[in-house]
């Protein structure tokens, strides 16, 4: 009776002791699997890795860039070539505005050169004119003693002492270049005595009648002061 107890509760603790079916499923498979399988299993995990990172970078490779995908080399034979370009066509439109800039220079120049000849042609006809209207008018008072004395006069500043100066030579020589006088051998308009006194205005005393007339106004202005006091000088004494 005893005995049989005692193999009952044996019986009873190994029962006990065996732990649950559905606790440890896993560790009796992975117990339970061989090493071929263990292998096959590996190996199939890796080719479905390999296989998601593939169409991964395929999906991201077709997004990032549809078309096909140039070379670095070819991308940068391109660049360079360009730049090439752009500079050939840079230094064309240079070289084109360098040549229209001296076409303009060119013209200007040729403008001015036309401006500075017609200005020198119109400056020579104004000196050639003047030069005619001087040698007119000095061929006029040469003409024309009494005028060429009221020039002379006025240039010296005493355009009203004219009248003055009109009178007394008129009663001297009444203004004839090659007036002479018989008694005394006065000459000239002024009637200059000696007669050769007159050659220290110039070596045609003769035949000039401004030669003449300079001579007699410095007289004047060195004697009297002016020709008005020779005038009134002449009427009281009947010479100056």
């Amino acid at each position: 009776m005893p005995r049989t107890r005692m193999v009952r509760l044996s019986a009873r603790r190994l029962t006990r002791s065996r732990p649950p079916i559905y606790c440890t499923p896993m560790t009796r498979s992975r117990a339970a699997r061989s090493p071929l399988s263990r292998r096959r299993t590996v190996l199939l995990n890796l080719g479905l890795a390999t296989g998601i990172a593939g169409a991964v970078a395929a999906v991201g490779t077709s997004s990032a860039s549809p078309g096909p995908r140039a070379e670095p080399a070819v991308v940068l034979s391109s660049s360079v070539d360009d730049l090439r370009s752009f500079r050939a066509s840079l230094d064309a439109q240079l070289g084109a505005a360098s040549r229209d800039a001296a076409a303009l220079r060119s013209a200007a120049a040729g403008r001015l050169a036309a401006e500075a000849g017609l200005a020198r042609a119109a400056r020579a006809r104004l000196v050639a004119a003047d030069l005619r209207a001087s040698r007119s008018r000095q061929a006029a008072l040469l003409a024309d003693p009494r005028e060429l004395g009221r020039a002379i006069l006025t240039d010296r500043g005493q355009a009203d002492q004219f009248g003055c100066l009109d009178s007394l030579w008129t009663r001297e020589s009444n203004w004839r270049v090659h007036d002479t006088n018989s008694s005394s051998g006065a000459y000239g308009i002024p009637q200059s005595l000696p007669a050769g006194k007159l050659a220290s205005a110039g070596d045609d005393w003769r035949d000039n009648p401004a030669t003449q007339i300079r001579w007699g106004l410095g007289y004047i202005a060195d004697r009297y002061g002016s020709p008005c006091a020779a005038w009134s000088h002449s009427q009281s004494y009947n010479w100056y």
